[in-house]
């Protein structure tokens, strides 16, 4: 299993004397998966959403070349 490197950078700056140093740390892997993977999964839902109200728009106008055109682009999210 291959370490995640850290990396910890520390600043003074004469005007914060008898203060607390912070320091800063790189996101682990699993923070940087997980958090790619919610906002993969918004994404998905949000664009799902809009081309269903699209296509049920599409239908209420009785408008049947929209409706085939925008069933092609819903066909990815047809795979669950």
């Amino acid at each position: 299993m291959r370490k995640q490197k850290v990396i910890y950078v520390l600043r003074r700056n004469p005007g914060f004397r008898n203060r607390e140093v912070t320091a800063k740390r790189e996101l682990s892997f699993g923070i940087r998966l997980a958090s790619r993977l919610l906002l993969d999964e918004l994404s998905y839902q949000f664009n799902k959403e809009q081309i269903d109200k699209q296509i049920n728009l599409a239908i209420d106008n009785d408008d049947r070349q929209e409706f085939h055109r925008l069933s092609e682009k819903y066909q990815p999210y047809t795979w669950e």
